[in-house]
């Protein structure tokens, strides 16, 4: 069983970068693929980006590709994004999660209570 929390959220200008956080408790972190989602108002849930439990692999979804970096610390139990030259269309909610190797939610067993960004232009 993992606890996930997210921190880092925010409101920033286009253009602008920003670091997203999730804390992890709980047994097995080292073992999953940790992941980050997106929804936006109105939309369905989004893949931005996932690592392996290694951290050998990593990948992103389009619309991120470039711009964000997804990193993990199995030591601290914690994974982070690190999103650049952000664009008002990334204004989401952002979910943490963690669970298979994929990019589609149900395979993530657990999951954050998630963190709003705001993209101004």
């Amino acid at each position: 069983q993992l606890q996930l929390v997210e921190s880092g959220g925010g409101l920033v200008q286009a253009g602008d970068s920003l670091r997203l956080s999730c804390a992890a408790s709980g047994r097995g972190f080292s073992r999953y693929t940790m992941g980050w989602f997106r929804q936006a108002l109105g939309k369905e849930r989004e893949f931005v980006a996932r690592i392996s439990w290694n951290k050998q692999s990593a990948t992103y979804g389009e619309s991120v590709k470039g711009r964000f970096t997804i990193s993990r610390d199995n030591v601290n139990q914690a994974i982070d994004l690190q999103m650049n030259s952000l664009k008002p269309d990334d204004t989401a909610v952002y979910y943490c999660a963690a669970g298979g190797w994929a990019t589609t939610e149900s395979d993530y067993d657990y999951w954050g209570q998630g963190t709003q960004v705001t993209v101004s232009s």
